[in-house]
């Protein structure tokens, strides 16, 4: 790895509720070398922070680098986040660490300078970088999981909002009713109540209740625990289960809702899907037929002349993403500033 020595590289961080994922990337985007390390919640933000900067030097000299060879560190964060102050505001998976000014406590105990990124939006730049939107002027990501995230690429650059909350589109509402369904957030109607793995879960369980019979219902009353649910329902829609296909079906359908509206907004060139809840992804005839719903059922309610000109697609980098799109966030950032004093010049 020393032959990457002469050039830029790059150190990407995925902040996780329960693990911290590292990776050293050259200026192609190829990992050098990646690690993980417990979160710690409990510990605290300036904890965790501190290993952070430990084990961004681990990884640097485990991929046969110093310090000097790397350019910039990214660090994506989920949020409540103040992007422009690099400041950590209300993260609902890291209790306790409200309010900390993790980026430049990182860049002080690292050495380094940081670029602060939301982690949804970085995973999107990641396959906009090197994965499966590489090219694409106009990306938006989805990652369907216990929540539905959201990252938007426009003509290279991460859409973040004017308030460091751009992209929330899980809480786009796809239902008015006064009886729509409850969003973990307090609202109701949200796109994540209904197409999450959460919203899966529970329409699988109002099914069962209502007496619907098939080998999913026998499965799902037998279960453990909740999340063990969309696993089932794929497993069993893969065997031809009739209420399974159903609700895949019904999922790709409230999916769409929210991808329209986007669509309408933005004017994207290519949709990816990522995430755990994917039913399989592009390796299973569930998870290509679920792509395959939610590209028909989004082109029935769009414009012909957007419909006939959309991707829609799998996203490829799976849990990598993280800290691929942080690292490319911050070689990014590095660019600029290089253009910039070279203007200056």
């Amino acid at each position: 790895m020393a032959q990457n020595a002469s050039k830029k590289n790059f150190v990407g961080i995925d902040l996780g509720g329960t693990n911290i994922k590292v990776g050293v990337l050259n200026d192609a985007g190829e990992t050098l070398t990646r690690l993980s390390i417990p979160t710690l919640v409990e510990k605290g933000a300036d904890d965790a922070t501190k290993r952070m900067a430990e084990a961004v030097d681990a990884a640097i000299k485990d991929a046969g680098l110093t310090p000097d060879d790397v350019a910039r560190v990214g660090l994506g964060s989920p949020g409540t986040l103040d992007l422009p102050s690099g400041m950590l505001i209300r993260p609902s998976n890291l209790p306790g660490w409200n309010f900390f000014p993790i980026r430049d406590r990182l860049a002080e105990y690292s050495g380094l300078p940081v670029t602060f990124a939301h982690d949804g939006p970085a995973a999107a730049f990641a396959e906009y970088w090197v994965g499966a939107g590489k090219g694409e002027q106009g990306l938006i990501v989805l990652t369907l999981g216990t929540g539905v995230g959201c990252g938007i690429v426009l003509d290279g650059h991460v859409w973040n909002g004017i308030h460091s909350h751009g992209g929330e589109s899980g809480h786009n509402i796809i239902d008015t009713s006064e009886n729509a369904r409850l969003c973990k957030c307090g609202q109701r109607g949200h796109l994540e109540a209904y197409a999450s793995a959460t919203g899966v879960t529970n329409r699988t369980i109002e099914y069962i209740e209502a007496e619907f019979k098939s080998s999913l219902s026998e499965r799902v009353k037998a279960r453990e625990r909740n999340d063990q649910v969309p696993k089932m329902v794929f497993e069993e829609a893969e065997n031809g289960d009739e209420l399974a296909i159903q609700i895949v079906k019904e999922t790709a359908r409230y999916l769409s809702y929210g991808i329209v509206s986007l669509i309408h907004t933005l004017d994207p060139s290519c949709i990816l899907l990522g995430g755990a809840m994917t039913f399989g992804g592009d390796s299973t005839k569930t998870g290509r037929m679920f792509l395959e719903l939610v590209k028909q059922e989004t082109c029935s309610r769009i414009f012909l002349y957007l419909a006939e000109r959309l991707r829609f697609d799998y996203a490829t980098l799976g849990n990598d993403a993280g800290y691929i799109g942080a690292a490319g966030l911050a070689r990014q950032e590095w660019e600029e500033e290089q253009a910039a004093e070279e203007s200056q010049v």
